[in-house]
């Protein structure tokens, strides 16, 4: 395996909508602040997003450029990072195949964040093949990118050790062929969707990152805050807020915030003013983001960064799937 002179990374997201707050606050700030750093591929995992939408494809094909302009949008430079389309890399497909086999269904089957996923999706009973499989193509993903890095949330620790354990099979029987990546686990702040349940594009409750002022006010206006407080005279709860929670994470003014939560907590000021102060830090942090989803809202031109970035990711793949066919003695016919 050659060298590379920098560490690359392998991140990416599922195409299934618009991005919102809670994507910036988990990845793409994330992605953002290591691109000088890394060499970063960003995957549009259009194919990991049909294993639970297959009957529903145009929702996915719809999303693909909404995926690459909320990055482009978040702050993520196409200049210096890789855009690639999943389906696109059918080098991608044939590897996951040859993963396959180094890993039995007992220990996809008790892999736990699958599990989990399967139960908040519904298909605890009856999963399809494809999303029982995903892990396994996540492992190809990120081998046919010779990535070293994987940035994750620490639920999804047990992808990347599946992935870890079936390169390093791999390269037992076959010789040192695959990297080895390593999960990198981000400073990852979970936000709670605006009804204080899990943040979740079908459940409608976050804010989205191409919201207007407009629609941010009115969201904001009519999020969740502490249902035992009546009167804005009632001492209010601060922890677990979800009014709070937000003002934390995008109101920079922190002697503000701090003199909100004091009030609050002795009951001398009311939902209405600790809200109007979110909309403004909301729309603050939202206009930049805004700015350069403007410079770059065109479809020709997100479709050209995407097709670049997939043949530059090709080249890579290509190499890769020679020292694996080569690895595997693995006959070809011109």
């Amino acid at each position: 395996m050659a060298n590379q002179s920098k560490k690359r990374i392998l991140t990416g997201d599922r195409p299934t909508g618009e991005l919102h707050i809670g994507h910036f606050v988990g990845s793409l700030k994330l992605r953002a602040e290591l691109q000088d750093e890394y060499d970063t591929h960003l995957l549009v995992a259009d194919v990991q997003a049909l294993t639970d939408n297959y009957d529903n494809p145009e929702k996915i094909r719809s999303s693909v450029l909404k995926d690459v302009l909320g990055n482009i949008a978040a702050g993520v430079d196409p200049e210096k990072v890789t855009f690639v389309l999943q389906s696109a890399l059918k080098q991608t497909a044939e590897l996951s195949i040859y993963l396959a086999n180094m890993i039995s269904i007992q220990k996809l089957s008790h892999n736990p964040t699958t599990k989990t996923e399967a139960a908040l999706k519904g298909m605890d009973e009856s999963m399809p093949l494809g999303f029982f499989m995903y892990p396994v193509h996540q492992a190809a993903d990120i081998t046919i990118a010779d990535a070293d890095l994987v940035p994750v949330g620490e639920d999804q620790l047990p992808h990347i050790e599946l992935c870890r354990d079936i390169v390093q099979k791999f390269n037992q029987i076959y010789g040192e062929t695959l990297r080895l990546p390593k999960a990198m686990v981000g400073k990852v702040g979970r936000l709670p969707g605006l009804d204080n349940q899990k943040m979740s594009k079908s459940l409608n409750n976050a804010i989205y990152l191409n919201d207007s002022p407009d629609m941010v006010k009115e969201k904001v206006m009519h999020m969740y805050t502490d249902p035992n407080r009546i009167h804005a005279s009632d001492p209010g709860r601060v922890e677990g807020n979800p009014v709070f929670i937000y003002h934390d994470a995008f109101n920079p003014n922190t002697e503000e915030v701090n003199d909100l939560k004091a009030r609050y907590l002795k009951g001398t000021v009311g939902d209405v003013e600790v809200k109007e102060k979110l909309i403004i830090a909301l729309n603050t942090f939202l206009e930049p983001i805004r700015a350069r989803r403007a410079d770059y809202d065109d479809d020709k031109k997100l479709m050209e960064i995407l097709a670049e970035g997939t043949k530059k990711a090709g080249k890579v793949a290509d190499e890769v799937m020679g020292r694996v066919n080569e690895a595997m003695k693995l006959v070809k016919v011109s």
